[in-house]
């Protein structure tokens, strides 16, 4: 997220990855998409049984929370569209706030009963505790961040994609394998970087920067020749920070780029978390978030 996965005026690139545009993406594929991290019971006595244990878990005063009778959420700063709107995640403008609070209320937790902090981005997922009950921030859950906290089932997918300029030679690439002799620019740690990496195989190692700023920077002064960055920043970028330049693809991160809420290691908020989720997902308030906040990936080719 970014790292984005994950996400910086990050150039309001990774927050961006944050756009205000309004996602007109397949409502089918995306349903698919959230509903399927369900999962399934093998049989309706234990399905019973698990809900009725979950949900008597899961009343608001026995949740174990940071601050007694107060829902602490965490995101990084500053906090850009689509993702959150004008840089003030306690306003539930952008999809992330909205998730945030829609969660929040599925917990039993009023909007005044929400509480903001600050956590950055990279140490979100570094082992030890946690000053926060959950992050939400575009943090793709991987195996290794996995071994150090917990994260929610999905609550959405984005793939990877590639911003080059308008006149360059790549803005016109049938493949990955076209681009790969082009300069790249990510930030570290993000899995932008793994994707660059595992899937295009550029010739040239690529150039890693401390932060989506950086990454920007390089790219204006034509230090690198095309930046990769989550899709829905992607739309934010050549939108509205980088002119003159054009997504020239989407592509899918190493096993795909889930984003989860992530909490500290074992915590007791996470199954609980995880019910708001699938009642998110199963109602629908996921996928009209997603639409309403997330630009459409549809224009976008896919390369493989």
């Amino acid at each position: 997220m970014i790292t984005c996965t994950d996400a910086e005026n990050r150039c309001r690139f990774r927050r961006l990855t944050r756009s205000r545009l309004i996602v007109t993406t397949l409502a089918g594929a995306l349903c698919a998409a959230l509903l399927g991290a369900c999962g399934s019971q093998s049989s309706a006595p234990a399905a019973s049984t698990s809900t009725s244990s979950v949900a008597s878990a899961c009343v608001k005063s026995k949740l174990p929370t940071h601050t007694k009778g107060v829902l602490t959420v965490a995101t990084d700063s500053p906090a850009y569209p689509p993702y959150f709107e004008s840089n003030k995640p306690s306003n539930g403008k952008g999809f992330e706030s909205a998730v945030a609070y829609a969660i929040a209320d599925k917990l039993g937790f009023t909007p005044s009963e929400v509480k903001w902090t600050v956590e950055p981005f990279d140490s979100s997922y570094a082992p030890g505790p946690k000053a926060f009950d959950f992050d939400i921030n575009e943090i793709s859950i991987t195996p290794a961040r996995a071994k150090e906290v917990d994260f929610s089932r999905p609550y959405y997918t984005n793939p990877q994609a590639i911003i080059v300029a308008t006149n360059s030679p790549y803005a016109h690439a049938h493949s990955l394998a076209d681009l790969r002799h082009a300069k790249f620019g990510v930030q570290i740690g993000t899995t932008s970087l793994a994707a660059v990496t595992n899937e295009i195989k550029p010739s040239q190692q690529p150039y890693v920067f401390n932060t989506s700023n950086d990454v920007v920077s390089a790219f204006n002064i034509h230090r690198v020749d095309a930046i990769v960055v989550d899709l829905a920043t992607a739309f934010y970028l050549t939108s509205s920070v980088l002119h003159h330049t054009v997504i020239a693809g989407q592509f899918s991160a190493p096993g795909g780029d889930n984003w989860g809420v992530l909490l500290s290691k074992r915590s007791g908020l996470t199954v609980c978390v995880n019910r708001a989720l699938g009642q998110l997902s199963a109602d629908g308030t996921l996928v009209a978030l997603s639409h309403h906040w997330i630009a459409s990936a549809a224009s976008v080719p896919v390369l493989h």
